[in-house]
């Protein structure tokens, strides 16, 4: 979801979790569109149109969404930011005056942070940090914390650092003044290790950590949970791995302190 430009799916609705999620990020999302088939191995899709007709699309090819309407449009088609407005707007402003309890939203970037600001949120209710390590350079960075030796896990941790800090203190920004109530990393480790048939990117992991793949591989597999929820995950994390909840409240605090220099 991370990566898409617009999600669609087959199933769901308006209150599943990849709609809320994409809600947060700005981004279209259709959930539950019955009209949609998905042949996963032949990489297209088939929309059953109102005439009973259907239309196929391939790996590639280009279609656009409406994510108020539900309407799935061929093509590219022209775009705008989305914005509350219309109808909706007028019944928010009403709400407004008489509404007696703040709204907080979910946000873990400093983009998403704005983009809840522009939409009326009086602060951040849960503000996830593991959302924020999903970009290439930082998931990296993230791989070698777990996967490396005691010294490229300290050098992970001080890169980690410097993006953490970054992004909190943009949030804050972004907040201004506003609460912002933030999660410590709690998602299972292994979550963020590569796919073992990702070869390529075992291939580069293993490079930069000075092991082989087939090294790499076992570790992978060792880390693997067979029930995550009860992994190693959350307070259990800061138990055994300490050090990584020690950069996190660091970061935290040294970007609040550098927000209330900035005023």
């Amino acid at each position: 979801m991370y990566a898409a430009e617009g999600i669609l799916t087959a199933r769901g609705g308006m209150t599943s979790h990849a709609a809320v999620v994409a809600r947060g990020w700005g981004k279209p999302c259709i959930c539950g569109c019955t009209a949609l088939s998905v042949d996963e191995h032949k990489g297209e899709i088939t929309l059953t149109l109102e005439d009973g007709s259907t239309k196929t699309f391939k790996e590639g090819d280009f279609i656009s969404l409406n994510g108020s309407t539900g309407d799935v449009l061929e093509g590219q088609q022209q775009v705008s930011p989305p914005a509350v407005s219309g109808n909706l707007k007028t019944f928010m402003d009403w709400v407004d005056e008489i509404r007696t309890v703040d709204v907080l939203a979910n946000a873990d970037t400093p983009a998403d942070a704005k983009e809840a600001r522009k939409n009326g949120a009086n602060g951040i209710g849960l503000c996830r940090t593991e959302h924020m390590f999903f970009q290439p350079e930082r998931i990296s960075k993230v791989r070698q914390l777990i996967l490396g030796n005691e010294k490229q896990s300290e050098a992970a941790l001080k890169e980690l650092l410097v993006f953490q800090r970054a992004d909190f203190e943009g949030i804050f920004e972004a907040m201004d003044g506003f609460p912002v109530t933030i999660r410590l990393l709690d998602p299972p480790l292994h979550e963020f290790l590569p796919s073992l048939k990702d070869e390529p990117v075992l291939a580069a992991l293993a490079k930069e950590l000075g092991s082989t793949v087939d090294e790499l591989k076992e570790q992978v597999e060792a880390s693997e949970e067979v029930n995550p929820m009860l992994g190693l995950r959350g307070c259990r994390l800061g138990i055994t791995r300490p050090e990584i909840i020690e950069m996190q409240a660091r970061a935290v605090l040294e970007a609040a302190l550098n927000a209330i220099d900035a005023g």
